[in-house]
């Protein structure tokens, strides 16, 4: 449970900082989120922070595989 929330905590750290610093200057204004609302700004910050939470998913569950065997 500790580990699931540090990787969510992990994503949303780091999902935020992709779209404030990186992404932001470049957002028209629309999609850029204002604190005192609920816009579309909002929904893009979270559309990152998912994808950012999905890729340490990936990449936990990709170490915890086994290596693939090859039978012949």
């Amino acid at each position: 449970m500790v580990r699931r929330l540090l990787k969510q905590l992990a994503a949303i750290l780091i999902g935020n900082a992709i779209y404030f610093l990186l992404m932001t200057p470049h957002l028209p204004p629309a999609a850029q989120h204002r604190p005192d609302k609920l816009d579309l700004g909002l929904l893009v910050d979270f559309w990152v922070c998912v994808v950012v939470y999905g890729l340490i998913e990936l990449i936990a569950r990709r170490r915890k595989a086994p290596p693939a065997s090859f039978n012949k």
